[in-house]
């Protein structure tokens, strides 16, 4: 994609949805942090149908010690790798509570000492939570920026580097949003919907699907 087309190409994304949001529910730092870790390899859809009745039980670190690991994976046991990610979310909820006072920390390197938070999951937490500009390259993310040539790279870093780079400030703290949300709903991996793109005219794609 040509430098002067990206700022037509995130101005158009975000005509067609000026404010963005994930579409996991939480009501808390902490709530966000544990949905963003059931999520790996699995939908948004079926984290919220579980953190629905979890979070209403138990909503901060404390609670979900308290719960334990059998309760804990009772109220997830939907969620694909459940049984891991229940050990997981116990031992960052004990993490938080004897190093951080129970408060999510804000620094990537804080996050990313937590058990079964990467790199994308902390990305998350600091753009949703705390508004920094950082890049969660998720499968639609990785797909939509080579699709597009909007940062092509062989893997998820090298992909958030070149978005780092080429996202224009103005729109870098909602860019994440606007595609994932697109890969998700629009240019999806087997058959991308480009004949209800906005951002179609900017794009390097150059098999364009037709309307059906």
């Amino acid at each position: 994609m040509k430098k002067e087309s990206i700022v037509p190409f995130f101005a158009a994304l975000e005509a067609a949805n000026p404010t963005p949001r994930t579409e996991l529910e939480y009501t808390s730092v902490f709530e966000l942090l544990a949905a963003v870790l059931l999520s790996a390899q699995a939908t948004d859809v079926g984290v919220n149908k579980a953190t629905r009745k979890l979070f209403a039980l138990a909503g901060s670190p404390q609670a979900i010690l308290d719960l334990g690991l059998e309760g804990l994976e009772g109220h997830i046991r939907t969620i694909g790798l459940y049984k891991d990610k229940a050990r997981h979310l116990l031992q960052t909820c004990r993490i938080l509570v004897e190093q951080h006072a129970g408060v999510v920390p804000r620094t990537r390197e804080a996050l990313q000492a937590l058990p079964g938070v990467g790199r994308k999951t902390a990305n998350v937490v600091l753009n949703v939570a705390f508004g920094q500009p950082t890049m969660a390259v998720d499968t639609h993310i990785f797909r939509v920026s080579n699709r597009t040539g909007l940062a092509p790279g062989k893997n998820p870093l090298a992909v958030e580097i070149q978005l780092l780079e080429r996202v224009p400030p103005a729109y870098a703290v909602d860019a994440h949003h606007w595609l994932i949300l697109l890969g998700r709903y629009v240019c999806q991996a087997r058959k991308p919907r480009c004949w209800k793109c906005v951002v179609a005219p900017w794009c390097d794609f150059g098999s364009k699907t037709p309307a059906p």
